[in-house]
């Protein structure tokens, strides 16, 4: 696959704030470094501020060791096993709900979670002279409660010895126990300014990458000017609580981090899969009308259309399709490419497809194909499956089977 980004550009990265959900820009941040981005500088709120440490260190390995590794205690002084049951819905029974609430409200009590954990994590995992001496500028965002401002604070000018005291000040979340560092009180930077997207406006950045988690906070309107080009990096699906510090949870978020990174950097297609394609649109057309008899008549019988002159593959055309796209929520500037990718996408979901892989339009068809032959269709299944299922001579099979 061939990059659908300049990899001759300098680029700033943004990292979101988000807690627990900061795993999935380390995922991000791994396809980027793949692909051989050029990073000049990083911005980061909180958990950003964070990974925008390791990123500066361009240490992969620690950084994923570190979020594959993650748990409850790691952050807070809490146990493990009571965070856990607070986040397992499944599990939570009535009783252990309020156990485990009274617990929580008794931390809060005393002013919140004991982050002595966190100083540590940042002690054993961020190099202050690594990142003094990295190419990659580093900038993060806070909230000074002493001076009540918003703090844009260049990391690489703080005091020596302090930049793990400015991490831990970008990080105080509400329900963290707060203290002074150096004689003032910080608050986690989302309360102003989740995205800190500015800080590398002001500075002259014109080529930006965001890594977006969707964190609690105050996300600041931003004025992009002409000659600034954003890329964002976003995640389709939850990522979970930014409290659900879990190691299984941080995995699977790294995963998708990584993969949707991939869906930017080489123009990949699909709302729920990564799919690679490079057909025009007639080839979707083709794909459309060469539907077997089979197939329509089971099209017809299921979606019942008003007949008209021209045919029963016109009235496929005309009458089927829209209403497929209409429930597929295409909206009314469906293509016949987007439909047949929805369609192919939602039958992969239904047969439980592999998500995490990167296909061609060929290779989800055939997974497909291949687990609906072997038995994987549910019983109750849209109209619409024929189409992809039923075409050719594979078609003719699937028909008779049924």
């Amino acid at each position: 696959m061939e990059p659908v980004i300049d990899l001759s550009k300098e680029y700033g990265l943004v990292l979101e704030g988000g807690g627990a959900k900061g795993a999935y820009q380390i995922g991000a941040w791994k396809a980027l470094r793949e692909a051989g981005i050029k990073i000049r500088g990083v911005a980061g709120t909180s958990v950003g501020a964070l990974n925008g440490a390791l990123i500066c260190m361009d240490d992969l390995e620690q950084a994923e060791r570190l979020w594959k590794n993650i748990a409850y205690s790691k952050v807070m002084d809490v146990d493990d096993e009571m965070m856990a049951r607070l986040f397992d819905k499944e599990k939570l029974k009535a009783e252990d709900l309020r156990s485990t609430l009274k617990d929580t409200f008794k931390i809060l009590g005393e002013g919140g979670a004991d982050i002595a954990p966190l100083r540590r994590l940042l002690e054993e995992n961020v190099d202050e002279d690594r990142i003094r001496k990295s190419p990659v500028e580093f900038y993060s965002c806070t909230f000074s409660v002493t001076d009540r401002k918003e703090l844009d604070v260049d990391m690489k000018s703080v005091p020596e010895g302090q930049m793990q005291d400015m991490l831990l000040a970008s990080s105080y979340l509400p329900v963290f126990k707060n203290e002074k560092l150096h004689g003032k009180t910080y608050m986690d930077g989302g309360v102003t300014n989740v995205l800190p997207v500015n800080a590398l406006l002001d500075r002259g950045y014109e080529n930006l990458i965001l890594i977006r988690i969707f964190g609690v906070g105050h996300e600041k309107k931003i004025t992009i000017p002409d000659q600034v080009t954003v890329l964002e990096i976003a995640p389709r699906t939850g990522l979970g609580s930014i409290l659900q510090f879990d190691g299984a949870k941080s995995r699977r978020n790294m995963r998708i981090g990584y993969f949707d990174a991939m869906r930017m950097l080489y123009g990949l297609e699909g709302r729920i899969y990564y799919i690679e394609q490079k057909e025009e649109e007639c080839y979707y057309l083709k794909q459309l009308v060469q539907i077997a008899p089979e197939a329509l008549k089971l099209l017809l019988d299921g979606y019942k259309p008003e007949r008209e002159a021209g045919g029963e593959l016109r009235c496929y055309m005309e009458k089927i399709l829209p209403q497929i796209a209409a429930e597929l929520k295409l909206g009314s500037n469906w293509n016949y490419k987007t439909l047949y990718l929805s369609m192919l996408e939602a039958c992969a979901r239904l047969l439980r497809i592999r998500k995490y892989q990167i296909y061609t339009v060929d290779e989800l068809l055939g997974a497909v194909r291949k687990k609906a032959a072997d038995g994987g269709l549910p019983e109750e299944i849209p109209a619409f499956v024929h189409v992809i299922l039923n075409q050719g001579v594979f078609g003719k099979d699937i028909t008779e089977a049924e």
